[in-house]
C-alpha cells in the first residue's frame, strides 16, 4: 500500500486507515485479529482508535493483538483522549484530564508510546494553550511521538496550529486533524481544508463512506445488520438517507457500473485522493468488509468522473469563502 507523510512531519503512514470504533463493542477477539492480520498483510501500518472506543475495550483489544499478530515496529498506532461519558461536559481538554487519559491509554495497548496523539474535539472551558501544553508534554516525555487534534473547526484548527508553530518555548507540532469527510459531507472544505493546507496539517477523514450510505447498500432498504438497523446507531445513518444523498449515492453507481468497480471502491477513491487528504479511516464490521474497503488500491479515479462526482456532490459555499467581488 502507499505510504505518505502525515501533514508537513517526517512520518508516513498507509494512505488507508483501519479504524476500531467497534472493537471491543460489535466487534470481538476473532473478527478483530482478521483485521488487524489482513490489513497489515495488505501493507496498512496507521491503525485508529481512542480512549472511549468500547469504554476503553477497543484500546485493550488491539493491545492483545500486537505482537501476537504484527510487530509492534510495522504500526502507527493513533488514539485519542478528551472525550468524556459526562452529560454535562462532553469534553474535557484539560492537561490533567489528557495526561492521566493518555497514560491509561498506554497501559490498556500495552505500549510505552503512540506514534499519534490526538485530541478528539475542541474544549471551549478550558484554555486552548493549556490543551497544547499536554500534547507538548506527551512528544518531550516520549509518550506520543506525533500530536495531533479532531473535531476541531476551522478557526480552531488555525488558533492551534498557529500556537503550536510561534516562535519561543518548545512546542510540538500538529501533524494532523481528523475529521468527517466524503461525497456526502464536504463541511470541511469551507475552513478547516483551507486551513489544513495552508499549516501544513494532514487530513485523516472518518466516515469516509457516508457512514455506509455511499455502498449502496441503504438505496431500496435497510439491510437488518447493517448500522442503520440499529437502534443504537440508526441516528448516526438516517441524516444521510435524504434526497440529497440519494442523487449523490446514484451517481456513484453509476461511475461505478462505468469503472467495473463498487460503489464503495468509487466513494472511497474519491476522498482519498482529494487535496490534503492523508489517509481515510476505515471502519469495518469484519474481515470481508475491510479487504473491500482495501481493494480501492489499485483504482484511480479518471478525471472526468472525479468532476461529475464534484459537481453532484458540491456544497454551496458562497460570501466569505469566495471572492468577495465576484458575487
Amino acid at each position: 500500500m502507499e505510504q505518505r507523510h502525515l501533514g508537513r512531519t517526517g512520518l508516513r503512514v498507509s494512505r488507508i486507515g483501519l479504524g476500531t470504533l467497534t472493537w471491543g463493542r460489535d466487534t470481538g477477539e476473532h473478527d478483530a485479529a482478521d483485521q488487524l492480520k489482513a490489513f497489515w498483510e495488505a501493507g496498512g501500518t496507521l491503525v485508529d482508535t481512542a480512549d472511549v472506543y468500547g469504554g476503553g475495550e477497543a484500546e485493550y483489544l488491539l493491545g492483545q493483538l500486537v505482537e501476537r499478530l504484527v510487530p509492534r515496529r510495522d504500526l502507527v498506532i493513533a488514539t485519542k483522549a478528551g472525550s468524556v461519558p459526562d452529560p454535562d461536559r462532553r469534553f474535557d481538554g484539560s492537561r490533567g484530564h489528557l495526561l492521566a487519559s493518555l497514560d491509561a491509554s498506554l497501559a490498556r495497548l500495552g505500549t510505552d508510546y503512540v506514534d499519534l496523539w490526538q485530541v478528539h474535539a475542541f474544549d471551549p472551558e478550558t484554555p486552548l494553550e493549556e490543551t497544547l501544553q499536554a500534547l507538548d508534554i506527551a512528544v518531550s516525555s516520549g509518550r506520543a511521538r506525533y500530536v495531533g487534534v479532531s473535531n476541531f473547526c476551522g478557526w480552531q484548527l488555525a488558533k492551534a496550529a498557529t500556537w503550536q508553530l510561534a516562535p519561543g518555548g518548545v512546542r510540538a507540532r500538529l501533524a494532523s486533524t481528523q475529521m468527517e469527510y466524503s461525497l456526502l459531507q464536504r463541511g470541511v472544505e469551507r475552513e478547516v481544508l483551507p486551513a489544513a493546507l495552508d499549516l501544513g496539517v494532514g487530513l485523516l477523514p472518518s466516515s469516509p463512506l457516508g457512514r455506509g450510505v455511499l455502498t449502496g447498500k441503504y438505496r431500496h432498504a435497510t439491510p437488518s445488520d447493517s448500522r442503520g438497523a440499529s437502534d443504537r446507531l440508526a441516528p448516526f445513518v438516517e441524516p444521510y438517507l435524504d434526497d440529497a444523498a440519494t442523487r449523490i449515492v446514484d451517481a456513484v453507481i453509476t461511475a461505478a457500473d462505468g469503472l467495473a468497480a463498487t460503489p464503495l471502491q468509487v466513494a472511497l477513491a474519491w476522498v482519498r485522493d482529494r487535496p490534503g487528504v492523508v489517509a481515510p479511516v476505515v471502519g469495518a464490521r469484519n474481515a470481508q468488509q475491510l479487504a473491500a474497503a482495501l481493494s480501492v488500491e489499485t483504482l484511480s479515479l479518471p478525471d472526468e468522473i472525479r468532476r461529475a462526482l464534484d459537481d453532484v456532490s458540491a456544497p454551496v459555499h458562497r460570501y466569505p469563502d469566495q471572492d468577495w467581488s465576484t458575487l
